[in-house]
């Protein structure tokens, strides 16, 4: 048992070392579209499926909440939280529209939609990129190392360098951090000496 935690944590240690050297400049465009939007007053949606869906919550929580400093919220809303709106989607219409209906009702213009899925290929996430990008939205894309048919729907898609969905959402976990660091330092830093 101790080898395998080992032998599984040095793993994941070699995957965020993979990350540093391929994923830095894709997560500083990240960064760079999301920072945009916040400076322009627009909205951040998000979305995935299962703990993708839990990674979605979490970046909202960050966001609107805060992450490293005391600071006003940010605009973030979580597609994954409204039960009556997700069962109401799925059982009236299917559970391929569930993200799509609510992007066409709430995504504006230069909003920007960050869609989590593990494949790429996820159904209701790719509806909700297209119906993001219709909408004249900005799309961010989490993915695994194939990228899937998502890759082709981003305005700019971060891909960790995994196949299994676990050490993707791992990935993904640690991306989804150092964005929001990096929204936090670049909206609400403060000068050196200065009191909050």
């Amino acid at each position: 048992m101790i080898k395998a935690i080992q032998d599984r944590l040095r793993r994941t240690g070699a995957l965020y070392s993979q990350m540093a050297d391929t994923l830095a400049e894709p997560t500083a465009r990240a960064a760079d579209l999301l920072i945009a939007a916040f400076r322009a007053g627009r909205t951040l949606y998000v979305c995935g499926n299962g703990g993708s869906a839990a990674d979605a919550q979490h970046i909202a929580g960050e966001l609107v909440g805060r992450f490293l400093v005391d600071r006003p919220p940010l605009a973030c809303i979580a597609l994954t939280t409204d039960t009556s709106v997700l069962t109401a989607i799925s059982n009236d219409y299917n559970f391929e529209q569930v993200f799509a209906r609510q992007v066409e009702g709430l995504v504006k213009e230069g909003d920007v939609l960050w869609v989590l899925s593990t494949s790429g290929s996820s159904a209701n996430i790719l509806r909700a990129a297209d119906a993001a990008r219709r909408r004249g939205a900005k799309v961010l894309g989490m993915t695994g190392s194939r990228g899937g048919k998502l890759a082709e729907l981003c305005d700019v898609v971060l891909c960790v360098p995994a196949d299994s969905s676990p050490e993707i959402q791992e990935g993904h976990r640690v991306l989804l951090h150092v964005l929001c660091a990096l929204v936090e330092q670049a909206l609400f830093a403060r000068p050196p000496g200065k009191e909050p």
